[in-house]
Order: C-alpha cells, then structure tokens, then sequence
C-alpha cells in the first residue's frame, strides 16, 4: 500500500459503528464517507470564514494556524 496515498486512523467503537450505519443508508464505503463529511464540513467553514473553498483547504494542508481568524484588530 502506498503510504504517501492513504493514512490510517484510530476512532471509537461507537463512532466506528455510527459511521458503519452511515455507510449502509448511503450506500457509501467507510472511506467516501469520511471524505464526503470532511468536505461538507471544510465547505461549511469556509463559508463561516468567508474565505473562498480553494483558498481554506490550501491553508489547512499548509498547516497554517488559526486558518478561519482575523487579522489582530490593532
């Protein structure tokens, strides 16, 4: 498995079985399922933000803190 291309990650088990049952109503795997609620979520931030999607998720994979503030008000 190329490791540069998938990522593993420890959950709850209930959280495991919330996402399971997910996954049987939508039809959906595991890992699209993952992906489709992270990327509502990133769209809905930045909406929040007022900050253009493309601009948001750039400067979350860059790793910049506080992606979603302000500027200091000075």
């Amino acid at each position: 498995m190329d490791i540069n291309k998938w990522k593993s990650v420890a959950i709850k088990k209930t959280d495991y079985d919330l996402l399971k049952g997910l996954c049987k109503e939508k039809f959906r795997a595991p890992g699209a399922m993952i992906s489709k609620i992270l990327s509502d979520y990133i769209d809905h931030q930045a909406r929040k933000h007022k900050i253009p999607n493309a601009v948001f998720r750039t400067k979350l994979i860059n790793g910049e803190a506080n992606v979603g503030s302000k500027k200091n008000k000075s």
